[in-house]
């Protein structure tokens, strides 16, 4: 295919290493996801692409597409004069990320105080405790303003 997308070799396979392990994908989910950051122009990449490129099968193929769909990670579109779909991307992921980030940190906020309450009726070394305890919790609350402050500026 002439219309292949150019990438690194290097920087691919570092691509499909750290995003394998951040979103806990399989290596090809993470060579699509990977491939697909080499789309500066944002022209989209057909299914067929991705079969050619990796030498995949097709079920396999069509396997972590829906993957990364399911995940947010990517996104698909059908041009208005062609019948292929061509994948991106998820550009709004970033924000969806570390939104869900935030949300498992104020969910462990209320796990925290809850076990702090417990403490307070049950510990005799409750002062010792509490401080740990809130100065992790000012942690906490400090990156999660920073993140959502972060977020607004996306």
């Amino acid at each position: 295919m002439n219309n292949r997308t150019h990438f690194d070799e290097k920087i691919f396979q570092d691509a499909v290493r750290f995003y394998g392990t951040v979103f806990s994908i399989p290596p090809l989910a993470s060579k699509i996801y990977a491939y697909l950051l080499f789309d500066f122009q944002k022209k989209g990449v057909t299914f067929d692409e991705f079969v050619e490129v990796f030498g995949a099968s097709k079920s396999s193929v069509s396997t972590n597409i829906g993957l990364l769909l399911n995940a947010e990670l990517i996104v698909d579109m059908n041009k208005i004069d062609e019948r292929k779909r061509f994948f991106y991307i998820n550009e709004d992921f970033k924000r969806i990320r570390f939104e869900k980030i935030v949300q498992k940190m104020q969910d462990e906020l209320r796990l925290l105080d809850a076990l702090e309450h417990f403490n307070q009726n049950s510990n005799t070394n409750y002062k010792e405790n509490n401080q740990r305890m809130t100065a992790y919790k000012e942690l906490l609350n400090l990156s999660i303003n920073n993140i959502k402050e972060s977020l607004n500026k996306l």
